[in-house]
């Protein structure tokens, strides 16, 4: 039976917030796959029975192999002011990343200058500035340890291609699964263990507060830290945010 591709967060006249399903393409590609947008598409068709055509405008993406809050948006003028507001680093966003090699300092601020590769899709971080790179933050706290592995909260403070995935690989802290960025195996669903879990921003249209929380997979390897979370065991103010 195949799994749903994702479920509905948030939604409203002007956006519709997902929390995406590992394996799920945000956006066309090479592969011609079914995309989130589309499978939006189908849900708004059905859920208000439209025929025709249904706007649904992609905000900004995650990675196929990436779970987690998705911004889509149901009019022009909401797409228009989200990706102003994505431009303009008013949106601030909050991801768990499980590694397994512990990071040196419990807590810190990457910098990378990053160069891709488009016909590999593989971006390289860079410690000084070179021809062609662009700058990339983040932020980065050790919440705890489980059965060997580190979990991470993970501020990006810039939007880049791959950046959370090449920022904590260059670290020498690849993200479990990423074979692609270092990591020695692949997760048998194809997925990497990094979820975009947490968006804060103010609505483009109705001005208010917006704070959103994508629940972690429903899978074994991500409920251990699920348990983790809501036994309040060495995490501290995991949803903090700015």
């Amino acid at each position: 039976m195949e799994q749903e591709p994702f479920t509905v967060i948030y939604e409203d006249n002007h956006l519709l917030i997902v929390n995406k399903k590992a394996g799920v393409l945000v956006q066309g590609d090479q592969t011609g796959d079914k995309t989130l947008t589309d499978y939006a598409k189908d849900w708004l068709r059905e859920k208000y029975n439209k025929p025709g055509n249904i706007f649904c405008g992609v905000v900004h993406r995650i990675d196929r192999p990436v779970s987690g809050a998705v911004v889509l948006a149901k009019t022009s003028k909401a797409l228009e002011r989200m990706n102003k507001k994505f431009r303009e680093k008013d949106v601030h966003k909050v991801y768990w990343a499980v590694v397994k090699k512990k990071p040196r300092y419990a807590e810190g601020r990457l910098v990378h200058w990053l160069t891709k590769d488009p016909a590999r899709n593989v971006s390289t971080a860079h410690d000084t500035e070179v021809e062609g790179a662009k700058r990339a933050e983040l932020e980065y706290k050790v919440l705890g340890k489980l059965n060997d592995h580190f979990l991470l909260e993970v501020r990006p403070l810039t939007g880049r291609p791959h950046q959370i995935r090449v920022q904590l690989a260059a670290m020498n802290c690849p993200i479990r699964g990423d074979v692609k960025y270092g990591f020695s195996k692949p997760n048998t669903d194809g997925s990497i263990n990094l979820h975009a879990k947490n968006l804060k921003f103010e609505h483009p249209v109705k001005k208010e507060p917006l704070f959103i929380r994508a629940g972690l997979p429903d899978n074994e390897f991500w409920e251990q830290f699920l348990v983790l979370e809501e036994q309040n065991i060495k995490l501290k103010n995991i949803d903090r945010m700015y």
